[in-house]
């Protein structure tokens, strides 16, 4: 048989990570939707978003080691067969429990493909040239699928309903398996790093804890003695992970990569790039949505902005790079963020959408720079052997980053909505009070309607704008605390970054 063609090879790694990126991306425009379809409160759409990670986060470097030692090609065809079954499920979902569990089962398969997917690229393409343009030509396929998921979202939401985005996996995936199979040469690495079930299941469950604890505190309250156990249990399993790996002889996280100031710069540089400005193309849509009260795709083409500018700054990024240090391209893309955040919180409060149109396209310009840097300088700081454990490293950064960060900026969006509507009602109608944490829940999630529902129909004209002007000051709070965090980690990046890069000694089974 002969060989397939690398350029047939890199077309479909690329499509099998771009459709991985598309549906990561596209599933933002639809939550409030999916809320008020499955009448769920705000809590429950954070599942939908972070069941989908967590699985995906937590199995990156499991599934690393799985296709290294069982075969690239055997494992992008199983996570492709996961990914297809689980769309299915999450497209005929009756309720949201069911929904969350088939987004779980999507984030296994999705770890198995983009694991795969990436080290198929590596294999294949040798030549320092040819895999540079291969790797471009890659990343040019992600940022398309990124700019291309809020359009496409809002418009299938918007046309034929929230469970075709997730139908339509099943045809796109069918044609991509049949090119898997035509083109994908099967590929191993002998010398992998054994499996680790023990690093696997503590690394799992302390994202597991830290994510419910997060959410949960919505409902039970951050002062309920579950919420301090499942947050300090997430701390403690973390901490049993990195005890684990350090005992190990080939781990999968080899810990000395961290006596590296400039290499804990890098990764700091990642999880404040996904936690700060790549979690907003889940976010931004529910104040376009709930904020100014657009449709499902007006909201996605409102996001266009962001996600131009962010796909057209990374060449703006390789000129800079002539002339500055990666130290200060990394403090210059959060600072972008930063700045990008903290003007949208000012924009929430001017009103319109031309004021957060601007604002967001200085967000998006910021992830620009920052997309392509923030892996190329994890892969900088690390030996050459240790390539495929840097980028697994960084992919996991990057997704626990946004996993976490959905978490924390929907504890305090919630709070916050809720404290701003009981201090309202307070003045307006203090008889709706114990009405108002069911309605802040709803109105979050973006079912402004059944939120209304819950009271009679003379309450809800004075309710309605109340409930909104809550929304938005909460949402701002989001905003603000997003773009200060990227502002402080702009300073700490940049300097952890200008230290060398260090040459260290890598254990050898």
């Amino acid at each position: 048989m002969s060989q397939p063609s690398p350029r047939m090879t890199l077309l479909t790694a690329s499509g099998v990570c771009s459709l991985i990126v598309l549906d990561t991306n596209i599933v933002a425009v639809t939550l409030p939707s999916i809320a008020r379809d499955l009448g769920a409160g705000f809590a429950d759409i954070e599942w939908v978003v972070s069941a989908y990670m967590l699985a995906f986060a937590a199995l990156l470097l499991p599934a690393g080691s799985l296709a290294d030692r069982f075969g690239r090609k055997k494992m992008m065809l199983t996570g492709l067969a996961l990914f297809i079954a689980a769309s299915l499920g999450c497209g005929a979902a009756p309720d949201i429990l069911t929904l969350d569990l088939a987004r779980a089962i999507k984030g296994v398969g999705a770890a198995l493909l983009l694991t795969s997917a990436l080290a198929t690229i590596g294999h294949v393409f040798h030549d320092e040239a040819e895999r540079a343009k291969a790797w471009a030509f890659w990343g040019a396929c992600m940022g398309v699928a990124m700019t291309a998921a809020p359009t496409v979202g809002g418009l299938i939401a918007e046309g034929i309903g929230w469970r075709w985005i997730f139908y339509l996996n099943l045809p796109v995936g069918l044609l991509l398996l049949a090119m898997v199979v035509r083109n994908i040469g099967e590929s191993r690495n002998e010398q992998s790093a054994r499996l680790d079930p023990w690093g696997s299941l503590f690394f799992s469950a302390s994202l597991l804890s830290l994510i419910w604890g997060l959410i949960e505190a919505n409902r039970i309250g951050w002062d309920n003695p579950l919420t301090f156990a499942r947050l300090a249990g997430g701390g403690l399993l973390l901490a049993l992970f990195f005890l684990v790996e350090r005992v190990q002889r080939r781990p999968m996280v080899d810990l000395q990569l961290f006596r590296s100031p400039r290499f804990i710069g890098a990764l700091l540089g990642m999880f404040a790039y996904a936690g700060c400005a790549q979690v907003m193309m889940t976010l931004l849509p529910f104040y376009l949505q709930n904020g100014l009260g657009f449709s499902a795709i007006d909201s996605g083409l409102s996001m266009l902005p962001f996600a131009i500018t962010m796909l057209l700054c990374p060449r703006l990024g390789t000129t800079l790079s002539r002339n500055l240090s990666p130290a200060a391209m990394m403090a210059l893309g959060l600072s972008l963020v930063g700045i990008g955040n903290l003007l949208c919180a000012w924009a929430t409060g001017v009103g319109g959408y031309p004021a957060f149109a601007l604002a967001m396209a200085v967000t998006g310009a910021g992830a620009g720079l920052l997309n392509g840097d923030t892996q190329k300088n994890i892969m900088a700081c690390v030996p050459r052997e240790r390539t495929g454990m840097a980028s697994g490293m960084s992919t996991t950064m990057r997704f626990s980053a946004i996993m976490l960060a959905v978490g924390t900026y929907g504890a305090l969006l919630a709070s916050h909505t809720l404290s701003a509507l009981q201090a309202s009602l307070h003045i307006a109608a203090p008889f709706w009070l114990d009405q108002a944490q069911s309605i802040a829940s709803r109105v979050v999630a973006g079912d402004m309607s059944a939120a209304l529902h819950l009271l009679d129909s003379d309450a809800r004209q004075v309710a309605q704008p109340l409930a909104q002007q809550a929304f938005v000051s909460g949402f701002a709070t989001v905003l603000w605390t997003a773009g200060c965090t990227a502002l402080f980690a702009a300073g700490l990046v940049g300097t952890l970054m200008r230290k060398p890069i260090p040459v260290m000694q890598v254990k050898v089974a």
